[in-house]
């Protein structure tokens, strides 16, 4: 792969963008070489999250302009562009984003696709696409209202203005920001953190949070609810119980 460096540790992956020549812009090859590494790790028993990083100085400048700006809007619907980018979103092992400089546009949005966002104090956030005359194309206009409100998303979509990390982390789009140099040794603590949990209770905590954006309160807390009682048949509640109550840590299989 040329676009996607993949390294383990455990049972965290660390996914690196590598498209230094442009600034890490998310192409369809990137995309491409990105599910073919993630779909068959998603499935394996022992991977408990996905890290995302780019640079130290840029996580993702945005999509590939050069990629894009031939095309028709026959051939744009055609190939219904950037559809699959939502089999990213649909991969079931939490993704946490280790952002460092700039996440623009698409690198924004691919942010925003993950399950939380940590980002160093020079990150810098926006969606910029009016400047090119188009508008996000990647969730951005869905998932930046629902996380930072209609009001700073409009603030953000039509002027095309970015923010720093202080104002996206005090406005909901960013989960902890931190020193530069901490953003991936904090993200991996997480990410082992999380993969220390069991599998299942991890995969339905995230589908229960992602419920609340779609639902109304009284259907999202009967899906809650439903979801609760279903994880009393896996061998991880009655490990993590019984630990609890014999004083002694847990040992979770992901069963």
């Amino acid at each position: 792969m040329d676009n996607v460096k993949i390294e383990r540790a455990g049972g965290v992956v660390i996914v690196r963008l590598h498209r230094p020549q442009v600034l890490n812009a998310l192409s369809s090859e990137l995309l491409a070489e990105l599910l073919d590494a993630l779909r068959p790790l998603d499935a394996d028993p022992e991977v408990g999250c996905f890290v995302v990083t780019g640079s130290d100085t840029v996580f993702a400048a945005g999509a590939d302009i050069r990629e894009m700006a031939g095309r028709t809007a026959a051939r744009m619907a055609a190939e219904d562009y950037f559809a699959d980018w939502e089999d990213f979103t649909a991969l079931r092992t939490p993704k946490i984003a280790a952002v460092n400089g700039h996440a623009l546009g698409g690198g924004c949005e691919l942010a925003m696709m993950c399950d939380l966002v940590i980002a160093g104090e020079s990150a810098v956030f926006g969606q910029p696409e009016i400047k090119l005359g188009v508008i996000p194309g990647i969730g951005g206009t869905q998932r930046l209202t629902r996380l930072v409100g209609r009001a700073k998303a409009m603030d953000l979509i039509l002027t095309g203005r970015t923010m720093d990390a202080r104002e996206a982390g005090s406005c909901g789009l960013v989960s902890r920001v931190v020193p530069d140099d901490q953003v991936l040794p904090q993200a991996l603590r997480a990410a082992a953190t999380i993969a220390s949990y069991g599998r299942a209770a991890v995969r339905a905590a995230r589908e229960c949070v992602d419920q609340a954006l779609e639902t109304g309160l009284r259907d999202g807390v009967l899906f809650e609810r439903r979801v609760f009682h279903a994880l009393f048949a896996t061998d991880d509640q009655k490990e993590g119980m019984s630990a609890f109550l014999e004083k002694r840590a847990p040992r979770f299989t992901g069963r």
